[in-house]
């Protein structure tokens, strides 16, 4: 038999309230949407111990003592890597003998769950104290700063591989079906290579790059695409770019192309990606992207395009509203990877 929700403290209360008021248990079930046994087990409850609370409940004693709690919880916090095994000898040195699953569910009691490691960007100390220097120096910059910023990057999407993920509504045992199924082939399939920007006021220009990418390649870029972009955004006089610190973005000679174009630039912290909000805008477009389901190179490159086109302003200009939290974020997590 499935297990019932427990009524909420207010529920309960108010059951002895109707009680009270001299309702009986078949009219306060049919009030309140309750069996009518329940509304009798609260209210003998109420009229014993005097309260509806939950009383302390019998079980079988815990396998793992307060003290054998307590050392587990500290290693796994001063080493998250641990294993269960690890800690099932452990205990067993210590003289209690347990199973891995009573070890998972003593970490669970305490809010530790197993989880696959995320993977980040390396961070040096270096770039440790570079994000925290930016995210301390802008902390405080208004709205309208960072509205006038175009924010730029590359990436990759493949043709079938890991960005091709939807969820589907299946029964048991179809899970082969072609229609719940997404195909693959070795090395994805292919994949291009794209150059996007974007600021508050919507999606900027999206270019296919269809060579290996350098600093004359990217230069070419830059002389056809943000200025563009900047017009068709209408972008305030002294808008800013952004762009990270690739080694095509801060070779001397792009430096110095761009200083002749009169760009005014952001300053970045290197190994930053969760600092670029066009990082969200890329996810948003792989999404769409995977549920169209392109077949080759030729129609992935029309979705892109297509569907960047079809971004709403309203998610470019929340990405950009929100930018605070990201740099609060930074400080709070003392200059190391944040959840953006």
């Amino acid at each position: 038999m499935a297990k019932t929700k427990e009524l909420s403290n207010d529920t309960r209360n108010k059951i002895v309230d109707l009680h009270q008021a001299g309702k009986t248990e078949s009219a306060i079930g049919k009030q309140l949407g309750v069996k009518k046994s329940t509304v009798g087990a609260i209210i003998r409850k109420w009229k014993t111990y005097k309260t509806t609370d939950n009383l302390p409940r019998s079980g079988a004693p815990r396998k793992i003592s307060p003290h054998g709690v307590k050392m587990i919880t500290r290693t796994v916090s001063k080493n998250p890597r641990t294993t269960r095994g690890d800690l099932v000898n452990d205990l067993q040195r210590a003289g209690t003998k347990v199973t891995k699953a009573t070890i998972s569910n003593t970490l669970r009691r305490q809010g530790l769950k197993s989880c696959s490691a995320r993977r980040v960007p390396l961070l040096k100390p270096v770039h440790v104290r570079a994000r925290l220097k930016f995210a301390r120096e802008h902390l405080h910059d208004p709205e309208e700063d960072w509205e006038n910023v175009i924010w730029s990057d590359e990436t990759k999407i493949e043709l079938f591989g890991k960005n091709s993920t939807c969820r589907v509504w299946r029964r048991k045992n179809a899970e082969l079906h072609p229609k719940n199924t997404i195909p693959t082939v070795k090395h994805g399939g292919g994949n291009i290579m794209l150059w996007g920007c974007f600021s508050a006021k919507g999606p900027g220009r999206l270019i296919r790059v269809k060579e290996r990418m350098n600093g004359a390649m990217y230069r070419e870029i830059l002389s056809k695409n943000p200025l563009p972009s900047a017009r068709t955004l209408k972008m305030k006089r002294g808008w800013v770019f952004q762009h990270d610190n690739d080694p095509k973005h801060t070779a001397r000679t792009t430096k110095e192309w761009l200083r002749k174009k009169h760009f005014k630039v952001l300053e970045w912290p290197s190994q930053s990606p969760d600092l670029n909000p066009i990082e969200n805008l890329w996810r948003e477009l792989k999404i769409r992207v995977a549920q169209r389901q392109p077949q080759n190179i030729t129609a992935l490159e029309e979705i892109c395009m297509e569907e960047w086109a079809k971004l709403p302003a309203t998610v470019c200009k929340n990405l950009v509203a929100t930018y605070r939290k990201r740099l609060t974020s930074v400080i709070a997590n003392k200059g190391y990877i944040t959840k953006y």
